[in-house]
């Protein structure tokens, strides 16, 4: 005995099984077998109306509300068009900034290291005022 009226088949143009158990799509609303109910599955082009990821603009590494129902490309592309804070001469910003004032060593520190007597900047290994010849005080002393 068949029962024709009981059942639906799936939506997926290379599937349409009759499947008695169909399920529905929450986001388009067509209906498929378990092989085709995910949204990669079908190809469900409403899919991102049930995305609840957060994009993140690659430029500044910011998050990018997005409302329901808007395409989050477009919205991280207006985004980075008119908001995004992205500066490239920041990425290419030399950490080692502090040169050595010792005649000779060419080390460069990520912090300033000044002498207290003469004022001078200087790398670690040069820093106490006998190891760089100091000219601000009368003697020279180390806290050594």
């Amino acid at each position: 005995m068949e029962l024709p009226g009981l059942g639906e088949h799936c939506s997926e143009r290379s599937c349409k099984q009759l499947d008695f158990l169909p399920l529905k799509c929450d986001a388009c609303g067509e209906v498929f077998c378990k092989d085709h109910i995910r949204y990669d599955d079908h190809k469900c082009s409403s899919a991102y109306k049930k995305n609840v990821q957060v994009p993140v603009c690659p430029l500044c590494n910011v998050p990018v509300p997005v409302q329901k129902g808007e395409i989050p490309d477009i919205v991280v592309g207006a985004h980075m068009d008119k908001d995004c804070k992205y500066n490239p001469a920041q990425q290419k910003q030399k950490i080692f900034t502090n040169k050595c004032l010792k005649p000779g060593c060419k080390r460069k520190e990520m912090m300033k290291v000044t002498c207290e007597q003469c004022g001078g900047n200087f790398c670690i290994k040069h820093r106490h005022p006998l190891d760089h010849d100091c000219k601000g005080s009368s003697h020279p002393t180390s806290k050594a």
